[in-house]
């Protein structure tokens, strides 16, 4: 008898990807600048630790916020008992307004709409849950977010079909790779439920066009599917073009009457823009009512702690705060992205232009042997074992292409992020030097090849000598 259900004993939970294996080598040999200056720096989380001493400045001088006090009584006790899964009214509030402050106002939420979770990964997950049965698929664009193999189809029993994108203009999505990617979960016997999208992208660091958002907003209301855009990036939005939610798209195509209005899902959370995914802060955002009252009931399995939502009403209601930590937080993200975009640029690498995001694609094919995953791979190990940075390889994210890697900068501090580059300068420079080596020792190989061949050749065809 099975003692283990084959949930807890499958292997796909996306364990054994780069993308976490880089996490691990990390754990194992961290890099400390007093404690462990050899260490292994970690580039591969995309955490946002740029702002922390605005959030403690606020915290500072908001006390009874930070010590679960209201008009200096303590509450403790209330926020300790309250349970209910709808969340806290004034939370709610405070989170779509700041939600609307973030894409400039051009669009409005409605508190009803929206559902709390613990983290966007809880939201993604209970919309497949909503929308899908075990072995339908949703249409992904690459490349993606590495853990989206686990947080779409682990439980859920949902497949994954790879939009195919490509370098030639910047992987943007296109009508025929739609197409493509829908045909083949046909091939595979899938029912395509809906098209995921990250807005702005990780890993690539860019904001959607609105002739991509127009083309899937085209697309999925041919298709009758679902359209879910994850816009957990959306604060971090810090140069041209800006930011463009579906929900503007939506109504700039005037959809409130339409059944495509009911089909398009917002994914939102705290994790990157407020830089606090250890406080779990998730939300799903419908105009489906149906979906909203299931993914309510369903996040009962992972809701908001009472404390952590009272805390963040207060802080987010504070509209003077707010609009100085978006503009603040995006001027650092900006001038840290120029940092490492400089940096590399100096080591001879380049990155696909972006505008958002806390990290950089950074392609590095010129230092593949081949142009294969299999001498990605080993690039990676050593830029991870040799280098020690961890990185993301672009067959961690499903790219297409050999030799592209997600480099995060926001995580760490600009001295660090400096050693960072250094190291990986170091390392190109020693990579050119082989690689001149080899050249050279090849060319005197084949000087000396060709000296012996005329050598051989004139001892062949000399003239007889005189007698």
């Amino acid at each position: 008898m099975r003692l283990l259900s084959r949930k807890a004993t499958c292997n796909t939970h996306g364990q054994d990807s780069s993308y976490f294996l880089g996490w691990q080598e990390y754990e194992k040999n961290p890099y400390d600048e007093i404690k462990n200056p050899t260490g292994i720096i970690q580039m591969g989380l995309a955490e946002n630790q740029l702002s922390f001493d605005l959030l403690e400045s606020w915290l500072a001088n908001n006390p009874d916020a930070a010590g679960f006090k209201k008009d200096g009584q303590s509450i403790f006790r209330e926020l300790a008992l309250f349970q209910d899964y709808h969340g806290l009214p004034e939370f709610k509030k405070a989170l779509v307004e700041f939600m609307a402050e973030i894409r400039g106002n051009k669009v409005s939420f409605d508190q009803n709409k929206i559902v709390l979770t613990a983290g966007a990964t809880s939201a993604n997950e209970t919309l497949m849950f909503c929308l899908a049965e075990p072995g339908d698929a949703f249409l992904l664009p690459t490349p993606y977010y590495p853990g989206f193999d686990r947080d779409l189809k682990w439980r859920t029993g949902v497949e994954i079909v790879p939009i195919q994108c490509t370098s030639s203009n910047g992987f943007q999505i296109t009508a025929p790779a739609l197409e493509e990617a829908f045909r083949e979960a046909q091939k595979r016997n899938l029912r395509v439920k809906g098209v995921l999208v990250t807005n702005p992208s990780n890993p690539l660091g860019t904001t959607m066009t609105r002739n991509e958002l127009n083309l899937l907003l085209s697309f999925v209301t041919e298709k009758g599917i679902h359209l879910i855009s994850d816009e957990i990036y959306s604060g971090t939005v810090f140069s041209s073009p800006g930011f463009v939610s579906i929900l503007e798209v939506l109504k700039d195509r005037k959809c409130e009457n339409s059944q495509v209005w009911n089909r398009v899902h917002i994914v939102y959370s705290l994790s990157k823009d407020l830089g606090l995914p250890g406080f779990r802060v998730g939300a799903i955002y419908s105009n489906d009512d149906m979906v909203v009252s299931a993914a309510t009931k369903m996040s009962s399995f992972g809701l908001v702690s009472s404390q952590t939502q009272y805390l963040l009403s207060a802080l987010l209601s504070d509209k003077k705060f707010t609009r100085n930590y978006i503009s603040e937080n995006q001027k650092r993200l900006k001038q840290r992205q120029k940092l490492l975009v400089k940096g590399l640029k100096k080591a001879g690498i380049s990155c696909l232009k972006s505008n958002a995001g806390l990290f950089c694609w950074v392609n590095m094919k010129h230092l593949l042997s081949s142009n294969t995953f299999t001498e990605e791979m080993e690039l990676w190990k050593k830029i991870v074992h040799e280098v020690k940075l961890n990185i993301s390889p672009g067959s961690s994210c499903h790219c297409t292409e050999p030799g592209w890697f997600r480099v995060c900068f926001a995580n760490m501090s600009e001295e660090t992020l400096n050693l960072a580059i250094q190291r990986l300068k170091s390392f190109v420079e020693s990579m050119n030097n082989q690689s001149h080596h080899k050249m050279l020792k090849s060319s005197r190989r084949k000087s000396l090849t060709k000296w012996v061949f005329r050598l051989s050749f004139d001892h062949d065809h000399r003239e007889p000598e005189e007698r």
